[in-house]
């Protein structure tokens, strides 16, 4: 696999780190999971399933945990064996945590001047914001991106999904990737910076058209993103569901209004979003208003337009598509996990369905790093590891 060979010691917590040092663990990174001696706290956040959380399942499949103290000078000490020959290095605490344990990345680098070190925070190493508290809706408050989500009613609503974590998720990622690739080449690390808040900033790339051109803040009902685009919006069939419209293109409005005998709108979707696009957009509230959304289904099902039903996660998970792009896979136990969603033709990533239990790598750890066995029972016995 793409990633064999390459050692990651992981100590963040929560989302948006363990998310990342899992995909590297499916493309064969050996990922130690250090953990505190209460452990990783979504092990006992959300839907449980045979006693694991799934949450924790979905981030830490794969891995090797380590329970340790890192409070004691010998938890201390591990570490720094553990980190001598690893390639990558994730902490996600609050600026200056990391500082105060003796661990950041001035004292690691003298240890291991190979070493990727990757901090990941709510706001970065510096800046105004670099010491408050935060986790996902508010990082996605503060940036703006929440005002988007106003509702019919003018009012705001908390965004469904972990938009800021995952970004911070996927940048660490790929700021993680193009470091080894630097090491591989020079035999040295580096430290990454990565910030939710500028990684969430950094996928606005599409939406900053007034902000830049005028410093005006949208006006999100006349918004192509948000309903102000005719055939890019959400319509409601007569028993009460959606179709959902996703293709502006001219060529996708002229087939589904031709098929509807509405030519004669064809022009107004030429208009940028916005009032003049009000026609076009009662004409379709009106036509889906009149049909289940069964019907509307079967009605586009030969129309080359972009369209879909309105899904809950558990239809859209359960789609069989999800199923045949392994997206969705089962151990021998039966229970369902999600799959790899980066597909390489050689060397595929590979699904370990073993979840850590807390500490269950200590010992074989230890052992790792020299450590003899009269020495570790004494670390066990004194609550080190």
């Amino acid at each position: 696999m793409k990633l064999e060979g390459i050692k990651v010691v992981d100590l963040s917590m929560f989302l948006p780190g363990p998310h990342f040092t899992m995909m590297m663990s499916d493309h064969g990174a050996d990922v130690i999971r250090v953990e505190s001696f209460s452990g990783e706290p979504v092990r006992q956040v959300g839907w449980m399933q045979d006693g694991e959380s799934i949450w924790f399942r979905n981030t830490h499949r794969g891995k090797r945990s380590l329970r340790l103290n890192l409070k004691d000078p010998r938890g201390k000490e591990l570490l720094l064996r553990l980190v001598k020959n690893a390639d990558v290095f994730v902490e996600g605490f609050r600026p200056g945590v990391i500082e105060r344990l003796g661990l950041g990345y001035d004292v690691l680098k003298t240890h291991a001047p190979q070493l990727v070190y990757c901090s990941l925070s709510a706001f970065g190493q510096a800046g105004r914001y670099r010491d408050r508290p935060a986790h996902n809706v508010a990082v996605e408050a503060l940036l703006g991106v929440m005002s988007f989500n106003v509702g019919h009613d003018g009012k705001p609503t908390l965004v469904g999904m972990p938009s800021a974590d995952m970004c911070g998720s996927l940048t660490a990622f790929a700021g993680v990737l193009m470091a080894l690739v630097r090491q591989r080449t020079t035999g040295q690390g580096d430290f990454l910076d990565i910030s939710m808040h500028d990684a969430l900033l950094a996928w606005t790339a599409n939406y900053q058209g007034p902000v830049f051109a005028a410093r005006q803040a949208h006006d999100v009902k006349f918004e192509r993103n948000w309903g102000g685009q005719a055939f890019y919006n959400m319509y409601e069939t007569s028993d009460g569901k959606w179709i959902v419209l996703g293709g502006i293109e001219l060529h996708f409005c002229e087939n589904f209004l031709r098929k509807s005998d509405r030519l004669d709108l064809l022009d107004l979707c030429r208009n940028p979003p916005g009032r003049t696009q009000v026609p076009v957009i009662e004409f379709l509230r009106d036509f889906f208003q009149a049909k289940t959304q069964a019907e509307a289904l079967e009605w586009l099902s030969d129309v080359d337009c972009c369209y879909a039903p309105l899904r809950t996660l558990l239809e859209g998970t359960l789609d069989p598509n999800t199923t045949e792009r392994e997206m969705l896979l089962q151990d021998a136990m039966g229970r369902d996990h999600l799959g790899i969603p980066i597909k390489y033709a050689s060397e595929p990533g590979q699904v370990d369905f073993r979840v850590p239990a807390l500490g269950e790598h200590s010992g074989q750890i230890a052992r790792e790093l020299g450590y003899n066995d009269a020495e570790i029972r004494g670390l066990i016995a004194d609550n080190v590891i």
